[in-house]
């Protein structure tokens, strides 16, 4: 790897040196989100929005409560143009929202901007240039002096063009790559584009200040920002903004440390689209700020549904592991995960209970889960699934969640172990659907189906007798001729052991548990029996609406999964 070749952050430009203060400060509020996919997300599209898709993003971004959007690049292309012009023609806009428009530093493309915005009545008109020393000499061609020129003119043809409108307009600028310019040279252009539109408190000028391409570590742009905000003329009339892109994977940083450091404004878009690695993701630094218990001021209750109609508008999926959005980021596959987060579900369920309050009116502190996945629109069915990699306990919750069983701990294991061989062998992850399949096939079906050697019940009835001891009595076959069978004792249970014991099957219930599965009289009841077969462990499970039957389907479950092959009538 050439890494002689690349230059670190501090060579390339100069980082002032300040007594910073940021790293004290935290993050109280939530700034203005202004999400730019209609516009900086729509440039980086393979294939860009037409405006049936530009629409349907627009009304969902309004939906969400965003009060500040950019819609577009007016000078761009007549798509571009049409749209704007389709938000003043039908009155799309609310009246609390401000629509932003994005134009670059020349006479053209400002007259074609400021057309376009006719009509609209609360509007941000955003000036651009690339202040950065490479782009300056390679791109632009102008020297300091020339540039600022170009900016002053700039600034002020846009000014002129709205002076006297009957709409509340608005000014916002951007050095491009800011962070790779000269702090003395970004803080004199801001300065001046202040002072040509004469802002204050009640119509403040925006700076916005891009981290264009990342090239270095957040504190670095955290440092800048401050620079900046201790320095800008007027700042009472400035609205400091960030613009972060994420070519270091750490644009969520940069805003966080920005906020930190007086900005007051973020520009991205949702989950994270964008030129390159994208820009900031707004979706992630709003939620992280709701699991720091500040109120983000947007709409997230069905991230679900905002993230389909950012797929669909974009074209573009969101990654299983996008954070807090993607499929997989509420799930635990790992077995001491899993246990951990079903205990806490079952404290959590108790503690409410207790208090008699709801279990959403408990403060949120899960282990594993930074944030409650109900209030983001996401079920608990996708927080514990089952691969080879799972426990017991993950493995009882989505049977509990599934079908309300609640295993005894040793049957939890004996499951565990049984999932285990089968995952390994497929190597696949099992859906709760799949996995109450295999419970049912391996502890249930061998108490209520016949097969080769197998214990069966033809009838069988049981009386409590004046002696307060129970006769089990049975019609019993395995796999010869049906005999009946018959047996006393202190329980049914008890006498259906000491009937088997008449065909040879030596059974001793060791443990046995019964639930019900649901509230109401309509419940099946569960039965779990672990039986010593003629000297073999084994679990039996037994379902029905009579307990009694459970319990007895249970018992023969175990008999034929300790050693079906060795039960033989006729011996």
């Amino acid at each position: 790897m050439p890494s002689h070749r690349y230059r670190p952050a501090h060579d390339r430009v100069d980082v002032p040196l300040i007594d910073r203060t940021w790293p004290e400060r935290r993050i109280t509020e939530a700034p203005l989100w202004v999400p730019v996919d209609l516009r900086d997300g729509n440039q980086a599209l393979v294939e860009p929005m037409d405006p049936g898709r530009k629409r349907q993003f627009f009304e969902l971004l309004v939906g969400m409560g965003f009060t500040e959007i950019e819609v577009g690049y007016p000078s761009a292309s007549q798509v571009e143009f049409d749209f704007v012009r389709e938000l003043a023609h039908e009155r799309l806009v609310p009246e609390d929202v401000t629509v932003a428009v994005f134009t670059p530093a020349r006479a053209e493309l400002i007259d074609r901007t400021i057309e376009s915005i006719s009509g609209l009545r609360r509007v941000v008109v955003h000036l651009y240039t690339a202040t950065a020393p490479l782009w300056r000499g390679m791109v632009i061609g102008e020297d300091r002096v020339a540039l600022l020129r170009r900016i002053r003119d700039a600034a002020e043809r846009i000014g002129r063009a709205v002076d006297g409108w009957d709409a509340e307009v608005r000014f916002e600028f951007s050095p491009e790559v800011f962070n790779l310019t000269e702090p003395d040279f970004a803080l004199e252009v801001c300065n001046m584009v202040t002072q040509v539109w004469d802002a204050d408190r009640d119509r403040p000028v925006i700076h916005n200040l891009p981290a264009t391409v990342e090239i270095s570590t957040p504190n670095v742009y955290a440092d800048q920002i401050e620079f900046m905000h201790r320095n800008l003329d007027r700042r009472e009339a400035v609205i400091l903004s960030v613009h972060p892109h994420n070519d270091r994977g750490t644009g969520v940083a940069c805003a966080e440390l920005a906020l930190m450091a007086g900005a007051q404004r973020v520009e991205g878009c949702l989950f994270g689209n964008g030129e390159r690695t994208g820009n900031v993701d707004l979706v992630t630094l709003a939620l992280n700020l709701h699991t720091q218990g500040v109120d983000p001021q947007i709409d997230f209750s069905d991230i679900d549904e905002i993230r389909r109609v950012v797929e669909q508008c974009n074209r573009i999926s969101v990654h299983e592991r996008h954070p807090y959005g993607g499929d997989l980021v509420h799930t635990a596959f790992s077995g001491t995960h899993q246990d951990a987060i079903k205990k806490w579900f079952a404290r959590h369920a108790a503690l409410a209970a207790e208090r008699g309050i709801a279990e959403d009116e408990l403060a949120w502190d899960v282990p594993y889960l930074p944030i409650d996945p109900a209030e983001l629109g996401r079920t608990y069915e996708a927080v514990i699934r089952v691969n080879s990699q799972s426990g017991k306990g993950g493995i009882a919750y989505l049977l509990q969640s599934h079908a309300g069983l609640v295993l005894p701990r040793r049957l939890q294991i004996d499951f565990a172990a049984v999932v285990q061989r089968l995952t390994d062998r497929t190597g696949a992850e099992i859906s709760p659907e799949e996995l109450w399949r295999v419970f049912q096939h391996e502890y249930v079906e061998p108490g209520t189906t016949s097969g080769p050697g197998a214990v069966d019940l033809h009838d069988w009835g049981t009386w409590q007798l004046r002696t307060g001891q129970h006769l089990f009595s049975a019609q019993v076959s395995t796999g010869g001729p049906v005999r009946a069978v018959e047996g006393t004792s202190a329980g049914p249970l008890a006498g259906l052991a000491e009937g088997l014991a008449a065909v040879g099957i030596d059974v001793d219930v060791l443990d046995f548990q019964e639930q019900t599965t649901s509230p109401g009289r309509e419940s099946v009841a569960a039965a779990y029996a672990l039986c010593r077969v003629n000297g073999v462990d084994a679990w039996g499970v037994g379902l029905d609406a009579s307990v009694l039957t459970a319990s007895v389907h249970a018992v023969i479950a175990a008999v034929n999964r300790a050693a079906p092959e060795k039960v033989d009538a006729e011996r």
